[in-house]
């Protein structure tokens, strides 16, 4: 606001400088102008009458239309003064114009910095979900293929027990059988009827 005021004055003081040295030369100007116009001698042909009288009546028209000089001068010292605030204008939104543009790059900068880094850690972190998918895939199918593994071996660990209490001459029931081949080997265990020794 300050250099807005700083410009206007200066615009002030640059027209009030150009009308008081102009002044004096409108002033002389103005002086010889006011002159009673001499008297000229013409000669009139019958010929050249119509020329003559258009081009008086031309002259005639233009003196009667144009203001005077200290009027021109103030015109044109008004116009001067309203087009340098103008200007003064118009710099000042070019100055806020660039400060702004300026401010814009700086965030466009700083966010495609930041986009970077975010891309970047979006891609480290899928890369590291896809690990942590295949990873777990793979335990469960472990986990799966162990399941299966334990009843193999459960299942064979019957059998075997069945077969040590048949050569140990213990009789198995057919119900216990099957829940031995379910796996539970306790209640197969418990239900076998072993003969009474003497």
């Amino acid at each position: 606001m300050m250099q807005m005021e700083v410009i206007t004055m200066q615009s002030v003081n640059k027209t009030v400088f150009l009308l008081v040295s102009l002044a004096p030369i409108f002033l002389l100007l103005s002086c010889s102008s006011e002159r009673e116009p001499a008297d000229v001698v013409v000669r009139h042909d019958s010929i050249g009458t119509p020329q003559n009288d258009a081009v008086g009546k031309r002259f005639q028209e233009t003196t009667r239309q144009t203001p005077t000089a200290v009027k021109s001068a103030v015109e044109l010292s008004e116009k001067y003064a309203r087009l340098s605030e103008e200007a003064a204008v118009l710099r000042q939104k070019h100055h806020e114009s660039v400060a702004r543009n300026k401010q814009l790059k700086d965030q466009v900068v700083a966010l495609e910095t930041e986009l970077q880094q975010t891309q970047t850690e979006l891609g480290q972190a899928n890369s590291l979900l896809i690990e942590m998918r295949i990873e777990l895939n793979r335990w469960k199918t472990d986990i799966l293929g162990f399941r299966d593994e334990m009843r193999d071996a459960e299942t064979a660990q019957l059998e075997t027990l069945l077969r040590i209490l048949k050569v140990l001459g213990g009789h198995v029931d057919p119900e216990s059988a099957r829940a031995g081949n379910t796996g539970d080997v306790g209640s197969a265990v418990a239900s076998m009827h072993r003969p009474d020794r003497p």
